[in-house]
């Protein structure tokens, strides 16, 4: 199975809108893998994380053709990884889409957004469900199997990260999150992962309450070691960063390279 990372970085992007900060101004001198979109992924070509609104951007530059996605499935309701308005696109009179409904999976604030912005346009009309994910339980997809478990982010809403199985592999993808609650290590503790896909937008500053640091990333991959959760051959992965903490794309893979940690770069395909 692949795996398809569309956008690493977090909400501001990089080079951040209407920002003169001495990383911005390199990664648009720079380019390649220095420019960084909001953060989405794709498994394989039917199962999509998350829906920015760098997605038509990532559709043009990926050559990808959406229709094939049937399962949405969303980690939280900030603007960075929901933008409902797109999704409208997809409706009669705005789309000759495909008949299958693309099935969407996300907390009661993703629902109601969705829900509000598609009612504004007409309604569902057979283009999507809305399915509410349940911490801890176990929903059987369309393309794959998926356990929602709680992440440390936003304390107004319940945000989540996801155990995933599809085409035989077993996938955490564990963001955004601080360092990641109990209850969530606890049910993840006899899990044994295929890839896990963490977060450092705060770089070397000293935070990891809602987001992780550094250091968080590396003792998290302790914990995996361990626990015993790491497959023989498990990749992690690290992604969605923030512009603010001032590491370019060869500082970052300078500093997880040594641990055996990937860097994450828009369009970067990975296959487990």
């Amino acid at each position: 199975m692949n795996i398809r990372f569309l956008g690493t970085a977090a909400f501001e992007g990089i080079p951040s809108l209407f920002c003169r900060c001495e990383l911005c101004a390199k990664a648009r001198e720079a380019g390649g893998k220095e420019i960084r979109s909001r953060t989405s992924a794709m498994l394989g070509d039917d199962l999509k994380i998350d829906f920015p609104p760098d997605t038509f951007m990532h559709m043009v530059q990926g050559g990808l053709d959406l229709e094939r996605i049937k399962d949405l499935i969303f980690t939280h309701s900030h603007s960075d990884h929901l933008y409902a308005e797109d999704l409208a696109a997809r409706l009669p009179g705005y789309a000759q889409s495909a008949a299958h409904p693309i099935g969407i999976y996300a907390n009661d604030a993703v629902l109601l957004r969705i829900k509000q912005t598609l009612d504004f346009n007409g309604g569902l009309q057979g283009k999507f469900t809305l399915n509410l994910a349940r911490l801890f339980e176990r929903a059987e997809l369309q393309t794959a199997a998926v356990v929602p478990l709680p992440a440390s982010h936003d304390p107004l809403e319940t945000c989540l990260l996801y155990y995933i199985e599809k085409d035989g592999k077993a996938i955490l993808y564990g963001h955004d999150s601080g360092w990641f609650p109990e209850e969530t290590w606890a049910w993840l503790e006899d899990k044994k992962l295929d890839l896990a896909v963490l977060e450092c937008t705060m770089g070397r500053i000293d935070y990891r309450k809602s987001h992780m640091n550094i250091e968080a990333v590396l003792e998290t991959k302790e914990r995996f070691e361990a626990n015993g959760m790491l497959k023989p051959d498990a990749r992690i992965v690290v992604t969605h960063f923030s512009h603010n903490a001032q590491l370019s794309h060869t500082d970052l893979t300078d500093i997880f390279a040594p641990h055996g940690i990937q860097v994450a770069y828009d369009g970067m395909m990975l296959e487990i």
